[in-house]
C-alpha cells in the first residue's frame, strides 16, 4: 500500500507540473508569445536572439554587425518608434557582411572593415526582417519592429 501511495503522489505531482507548464504556455500574453506573433519562426536557429530590445523614443539606435562569433547582429531584434534611424556598425569579425531586408525595404553594400556603417530611417510602422546574405544559413538574422509613437 505504501508503494501505491508513493506512485500516486509522484503521478499527482507530475500532473500538476504538466498543468502548470500548459497554463504558462497559454497564459496572459508574455513576451515570448508576443515575439512569436511578431516574428513567427523567423528567429528559429538565429544567433544571439534573446528577445526584443526596446529602444522606443530614441532618435538613433545602433546594431553591431558581426557580433559575438562574427555571425550575428547585436541586438538581433530591436523595437523603435517611427522616425528612428538605425545605424548598423561593422565589427570586422566574420568577414564581409551586408544587411538586406527580406522585402527590399533596405539593403547595404557588402562591407568588411571595422567602423563602417549603414543607416536607414524608418518612416512606417511594421516589422522589418533582415539577413546577412552570405551568412543567413549560419543564423545571421535580425529584425526591426517599428511602432508609432
Amino acid at each position: 500500500m505504501d508503494d501505491a501511495l508513493g506512485r500516486r503522489s509522484v503521478l499527482t505531482a507530475l500532473a500538476g507540473g504538466v498543468s502548470l507548464s500548459i497554463a504558462g504556455c497559454l497564459g496572459s500574453g508574455g513576451d515570448s508569445e508576443t515575439e512569436a506573433d511578431t516574428y513567427g519562426d523567423w528567429f528559429r536557429g538565429a544567433n544571439n536572439f534573446e528577445g526584443t530590445v526596446d529602444r522606443t523614443g530614441q532618435d538613433e539606435v545602433s546594431v553591431s554587425v558581426g557580433a559575438e562569433s562574427g555571425f550575428s547582429f547585436d541586438p538581433a531584434a530591436v523595437r523603435v518608434t517611427t522616425g528612428t534611424t538605425v545605424r548598423w556598425e561593422w565589427t570586422s569579425f566574420g568577414g564581409g557582411h551586408n544587411v538586406v531586408e527580406e522585402n527590399g525595404a533596405f539593403e547595404s553594400d557588402m562591407l568588411y572593415d571595422e567602423g563602417e556603417t549603414f543607416t536607414h530611417t524608418f518612416s512606417e510602422a511594421g516589422v522589418y526582417r533582415y539577413v546577412c546574405t552570405p551568412h543567413q544559413t549560419q543564423g545571421m538574422l535580425g529584425a526591426i519592429e517599428v511602432v508609432d509613437e
